[in-house]
C-alpha cells in the first residue's frame, strides 16, 4: 500500500508536473496549480550546513505535506539572489491549509537553526500558475521577477514569442494568490520577516546560452523586472521512496 505522505527524489530535468494534477471525467484540469516561489542568499560560509537541510530534511517534508506535487531548487549562475526554488501544489489553496499552516509555526530543531541564522533576503510567494507554454521541463531557468503587476498580456506574449525557439523547454506565469496573505508565521518570524512579488515569469531552457540569451530578451522587453539566470540543483516529487523526515524520526 502507498504512504501519501511519502516522496520521489532525484535530478529529473525534462519531465512536467501535469500527470500529478487533478483532472476531471474529460481530462481537463480541475484548477490551476498552486506555486511557491523562494529566492533567497545564505550566510557566508553555512553553505554546507543550509544544503545539509535542505537535501536531507526539508524538501521531503514540504512534499510530505498534503497537496504538494513536486518542488525543484536551483542555484544561480550570475544572479541576485543566489538561490531559487519552487513547489508545485494542487492548488493555491494548498499554501492557506491548516495542514501546511502547522508545518510552518512547528519547525523542526534543524529548521529553527536555519531560518534563524542561515537565510538571508529571503523574497516569497504563493502564486498561482495563470499560464504555460511548453510540455516539458528544463536544466536552466529564467526567472524575471515582478514588484508591480504587470501587464499579464505582455508576458503572454512575450512567452507566446519565445516558444519556436527549441532551446526552450517551457514558460509560465505566476501571479500573487489572494489566498497566500494569512499574516506570519513562525518560520518567517525566526527569518525576520520577507519580501515577496506580485508576478514571476519563468522560463526553462535546455542549456546555459539558451537560458542567457533569453534572459537578454526578457531583461530588454520588462526593465522594471529583475531578471536572473539559474541552474537545476535537483526536483522532487510525490511518490513512494522517500518517507517524511519527522515520521522517520519519530520511535
Amino acid at each position: 500500500m502507498t504512504n501519501e505522505r511519502q516522496v520521489d527524489l532525484g535530478v529529473v530535468a525534462g519531465q512536467g508536473w501535469e500527470g500529478l494534477m487533478p483532472r476531471d471525467n474529460d481530462g481537463d484540469h480541475l484548477a490551476r496549480p498552486g506555486i511557491l516561489a523562494i529566492f533567497n542568499n545564505v550566510t557566508p560560509g553555512r553553505e554546507s550546513e543550509f544544503e545539509e537541510w535542505f537535501q536531507h530534511e526539508h524538501l521531503q517534508e514540504r512534499l510530505a505535506v498534503p497537496g504538494f506535487l513536486l518542488g525543484r531548487r536551483y542555484e544561480a549562475v550570475r544572479s541576485k539572489p543566489s538561490y531559487f526554488n519552487f513547489y508545485v501544489t494542487r492548488s493555491a489553496d494548498v499554501l492557506a491549509s491548516a495542514e501546511y499552516r502547522t508545518r510552518l509555526n512547528d519547525p523542526t530543531p534543524m529548521t529553527r537553526m536555519v531560518m534563524s541564522e542561515i537565510f538571508k533576503d529571503m523574497i516569497r510567494a504563493v502564486c498561482r500558475q495563470s499560464f504555460r507554454t511548453g510540455t516539458t521541463r528544463g536544466a536552466f531557468a529564467v526567472a524575471a521577477r515582478f514588484a508591480a503587476p504587470p501587464d499579464e498580456s505582455a508576458l503572454k506574449a512575450a512567452l507566446q514569442d519565445l516558444a519556436p525557439d527549441r532551446g526552450i523547454a517551457c514558460g509560465e506565469i505566476w501571479s500573487a494568490a489572494p489566498e497566500g496573505k494569512l499574516g506570519s508565521s513562525e518560520e518567517e518570524r525566526l527569518r525576520g520577516g520577507d519580501r515577496t512579488l506580485a508576478a514571476c515569469l519563468v522560463v526553462e531552457t535546455l542549456r546555459m546560452q539558451d537560458a542567457e540569451r533569453v534572459a537578454a530578451v526578457l531583461s530588454g522587453q520588462f526593465p522594471a523586472a529583475a531578471v536572473g539566470v539559474y541552474r537545476l540543483l535537483c526536483e522532487i516529487r510525490r511518490g513512494a521512496n522517500v518517507a517524511d523526515p519527522r515520521e522517520e524520526r519519530t520511535p
